[in-house]
């Protein structure tokens, strides 16, 4: 089975290629995705690696969590499964505040 791994503080300037190379180092990597802005399609700062050996991918997270890249201290720890989200607005009823004169 697959461990996927969340890799956060990354350089603004980091690839998939990058982060690929990064963690090959520690072992056998079935992905590396660096996530980036939908609109200017520079990084956020973070990425993902999924590893096929859950022993190489937890090495690799004790050897690479707060480690330096470009200058940059790295977190490194398993990917936990993303929360739900309300779509954005906040809970709230919307309206804009007509009638209040």
């Amino acid at each position: 089975m697959s461990k996927r791994i969340y890799v956060g503080g990354l350089p603004f300037s980091a690839n998939d290629e990058q982060l690929n190379a990064l963690f090959s180092a520690h072992g056998s990597v079935t992905s590396a995705k660096v996530i980036t802005d939908k609109f200017s399609g520079q990084s956020r700062g973070f990425g993902f690696v999924e590893m096929s050996d859950d022993a190489e991918a937890l090495s690799a997270i004790e050897k690479l969590n707060g480690s330096d890249m470009e200058g940059r201290k790295l977190t490194v720890n398993e990917a936990r499964p993303m929360e739900a989200r309300d779509g954005g607005r906040g809970g709230k009823s919307g309206g804009g505040g007509f009638g209040r004169w």
